[in-house]
Order: C-alpha cells, then sequence, then structure tokens
C-alpha cells in the first residue's frame, strides 16, 4: 500500500536524562552546498501562512515507513499525520535550501519493512527515509551499501528504539531516533513500579522485536530493584483471546503487570483478567497512547483496577516552543490525540531538527546532515524554540541551540535523543492523566547495568553488526 500527499503549506533537562538514553530513498536532485532560497520567512507562532515554492530544485521526496496492514494497523493513520503535520503545517511555509517536501507512505506490515525501505529509496527516490525500525537488522547490510555509494537518504526515526544504542548518530549510518530505546522504556516500568511499593511483578509480552527488548530491560532492573518476577509470560501477537494468560496472572496474585503488548492484546488482557476478578496496577507501553487502546478497552475496566497507564516521557510546557507548537497541532480536526502525546511532539521535533539541520548544512547529503544534527541541537549556538526561528538565526549565519517539545534537542553519538522519562496514568474517563516524573538517575544507574550494544567489525561504519 502506498499513500502519497503532495504539501502545500530550556528549561535544560539533566544531563542525567541524556545519559539514561544513552545507556536507555536516494537518487533525488539535491541543493548545492552553502546555497539558500530566498524566502519570506514563517510566522514565530501559528496562523496562516503562504507556502513557498521549491526554488532550488525539484521538491524532497520525504518517504515514512508506514504502519497501514499488520498488528499496528490501527495506528497507521496517526502515525501518518505525525509525520505530515510538520511538513505541511510548519517545514513547507519555508522549506530548507528553498525546496517543499512531499510524504509518501510505505507500508511495511509486519514483515517487509526491508521491502518498503527499498521502494523508497529505488522508486520514489527519497531523499529523507523516516522510520527505520524493529525490523532494520534484516536489511542493515544494504541500507550500509547504499549510504556509502550514494551518501543518502537522511534517516530520521521515530520507531527505531529497538535498535542497538551503538548504532546510528554517522554519516554512514545517519538514523537519529525521537524516543529514546525501547529498553529505557522498558526499564521505566519497573522504576515506576518500585517508587509505587510493588513487590511482586508479572511481565506480559508479545512476541514482536521491540516489545520483547523492553520485557527483557523490565525483567533485568526489576531484578536489580529487588523486585520478585513471579512469571514471564511471552505470547504471540493478534491471538483471539488472552483469557489463559489473565487466569495464570490471576492465579499468581502480583502487585503489578508489566505489560509489553500491541493495543489490542493489552486491551483483550486487561478485560479478561477484569472478568477473572483481580484489580491490578498496570504497566503498559507508548503504544497505549494511541486511541485504539480505550477504543478496545472501554473505561469501564479504568474503574475496576487500582490503575492503568504506562511509561513514555513527558512534553516540557515552559518554554515558547509547547507555545507555538500546542495551538497548531490542537486547531487540528479528526486527530487521535492532543498535543501531549509523545508521538505527536516528538515527531514534530525530529521532522523540525531535521530540516534544520539540512539549512545549516547546506545540503542533503547525510555526510553533512549527520553532523549538522548535533551541531543545530547543542550549545554552543543561540538558544531558539520554532522552526521559522531558528531557520532565520541560521540564514544569518549564526549557529543556533534548538530547544524542542520533547527537550533539548541533543543526541548520544549513537543518535538516541534526551527525553524526560514520565509515567502517564489513565483517568477514569479514558483521558491521559498529568504525567508522573521518574528518578532519571535512578534510571541511568539501572540503564547502565542492562543496555546491550550491537557487536560490530570494525567498530565504525561502514561495518557488520550483530545483535
Amino acid at each position: 500500500m502506498r499513500v502519497e500527499r503532495v504539501t502545500g503549506g530550556r528549561s535544560a533537562v539533566a544531563i542525567a536524562v541524556l545519559a539514561l538514553l544513552v545507556a536507555a530513498c536516494s537518487g533525488g536532485a539535491t541543493a548545492t552546498p552553502g546555497t539558500t532560497a530566498e524566502a519570506t520567512p514563517a510566522p514565530s507562532a501559528g496562523g496562516e501562512a503562504t507556502p513557498v515554492p521549491s526554488a532550488a530544485g525539484g521538491p524532497v521526496t520525504v518517504c515514512e515507513l508506514a504502519y497501514y496492514t499488520g498488528a499496528f494497523a490501527a495506528y497507521g493513520k496517526s502515525l501518518t499525520n505525525d509525520v505530515r503535520f510538520p511538513i505541511e503545517e510548519v517545514i513547507n511555509v519555508d522549506p530548507p535550501l528553498g525546496r517543499a517536501w512531499e510524504l509518501v507512505s510505505e507500508d511495511i506490515g509486519d514483515d517487509h519493512e526491508g521491502q518498503a525501505a527499498k521502494i523508497c529509496i529505488e522508486q520514489h527516490k527519497a531523499e529523507i527515509l523516516v522510520s527505520i525500525a524493529h525490523q532494520y537488522r534484516t536489511y542493515r547490510d544494504y541500507m550500509m551499501e547504499w549510504w556509502q555509494e550514494n551518501d543518502s537518504p537522511l534517516g530520521p526515526s521515530v520507531h527505531g528504539g529497538a535498535i542497538p544504542g551503538n548504532l546510528g548518530g554517522k554519516a554512514a549510518e545517519p538514523i537519529f531516533r525521537a524516543q529514546g530505546l525501547d529498553q529505557a522504556l522498558g526499564t521505566y516500568g519497573s522504576l515506576y513500579a518500585e517508587s509505587i511499593g510493588a513487590k511482586k511483578l508479572v511481565i506480559f509480552a508479545t512476541q514482536v522485536e521491540g516489545f520483547q527488548l523492553a520485557a527483557d530491560a523490565a525483567e533485568k532492573a526489576a531484578g536489580i530493584l529487588g523486585l520478585e518476577v513471579l512469571a514471564r509470560l511471552d505470547v504471540q501477537a493478534s491471538q483471539p483471546s488472552y483469557r489463559a494468560q489473565a487466569q495464570k496472572i490471576a492465579d499468581l496474585k502480583p502487585d503489578a503487570v508489566i505489560v509489553q503488548a500491541g493495543s489490542t492484546e493489552s486491551a483483550a488482557l486487561i478485560k479478561g483478567a477484569a472478568e477473572a476478578g483481580l484489580s491490578l496496577t498496570w504497566i503498559g507501553e507508548t503504544g497505549w497512547s494511541e486511541a485504539e487502546f480505550i477504543g478496545t478497552l472501554g473505561t469501564a475496566p479504568i474503574a475496576s483496577q487500582k490503575a492503568i497507564g504506562f511509561p513514555s516521557f513527558a512534553p516540557n510546557k515552559s518554554t515558547p516552543a509547547w507555545a507555538f507548537f500546542q495551538p497548531l497541532w490542537d486547531a487540528q480536526t479528526d486527530v487521535a490525540y492532543d498535543a501531549t502525546n509523545q508521538y505527536a511532539f516528538s515527531t514534530y521535533d525530529l521532522m523540525v531538527q531535521t530540516a534544520l539541520a539540512v539549512e545549516a548544512a547546506g545540503s542533503y547529503k547525510a555526510s553533512a546532515w549527520a553532523p549538522a544534527m548535533f551541531k543545530v541541537g547543542d550549545p554552543p549556538g543561540e538558544v531558539c524554540y520554532t522552526y521559522a526561528d531558528c531557520l532565520k538565526l541560521i540564514r544569518e549565519g549564526k549557529d543556533i541551540d534548538y530547544e524542542g517539545v520533547t527537550g533539548p534537542g541533543t543526541y548520544t553519538d549513537g543518535g538516541v535523543n534526551a527525553v524526560t522519562p514520565a509515567y502517564i496514568p489513565f483517568k477514569a474517563d479514558g483521558t491521559p492523566g498529568e504525567p508522573v516524573l521518574l528518578d532519571a538517575q535512578k534510571g541511568l544507574q539501572l540503564l547502565e547495568q542492562i543496555v546491550t550494544y550491537a557487536k560490530c567489525d570494525p567498530e565504525n561504519p561502514p561495518n557488520k553488526c550483530e545483535w
């Protein structure tokens, strides 16, 4: 399946948070390095603006690896909108290097991410490939060769948390992640359980690589924290019922259940447990923020359970970045969630920083863009909070330090960004409650003992890696 759109249109986070996350479509025309197009700057706040036409070559194809079929099909439409929004509503008002961005989405289903990536690159000539993710292992050799020969595409990823933290962030492997590592999210689950006094846990996970990584991290973190894992239940995804597992959980009588599974499976499990008369604290995963989870679960089980929520990260609402983003996002109609959703604001920041790095680099080549991703988000530089304001400073020849809604635009050497870890509870009506911030320093100490890295020969790409 292919969906194509032609676009029209610090406060400082502690360094410990960054450390927590460390150890938590080629062939298109490119602009001449160092050149920019004459354009009318976009306003610094939301409002009507006239898109600037491409001036330095044809449009830039941005190809999203999308989820329209398979286990995550329920998320597909909203995840595509997360990518579309910054492109159409912000970036294309005054595109980097004067070339408008066009979004194309290729469905990856459950098992053909590599095939979709090749279509993006070879057929669509994508210069930006969005969301290399869970199946990267299966086509990394292809990407290594393509990047080495073509110095393209750029690789911003919303869903790349399953990729080991030492892969990415380099010209030869230009992957930069929007949401940290899956292992960090699993660690947050056990950290939250310990913070509320839970002593005995059950871990439930479907056999999807990202969920298994997070479940492994949760299990290891629980052991370090002195929590007893009564059982680890690994099951196939997309089963019609999880009543047997729900009954087993009921028999074990844990204080809390850590769930790493898709929305449909998670909702089915919780419903089954509620029907068995169990009332527990359920600690899920970030996909629960999608409308499909509460839509499948309903609100009745929330009242019967002690708590239902998920580890994630919280937006920074104290800066001009939020003041710009929030009203613009919430002005949309027919969207699955508001501006506080981590997919919404983290994707926005990732794409905005991608565009700013292109302008700063003067090129869509990975060898120029990858170092620019660090440069535009790190001090020294003039702090700025919106695409338009940061773009203006770059065009004036100034260094910038982009601060977004997710946090500082800071990445580790492996392209993993800094976020503010939190637990998001659901209220009785199914809407998300106020984030409960977690102990970043304790999380760091945990993750330093848990995190895994790919074994690579040679150490730096292009190379062969196993994980």
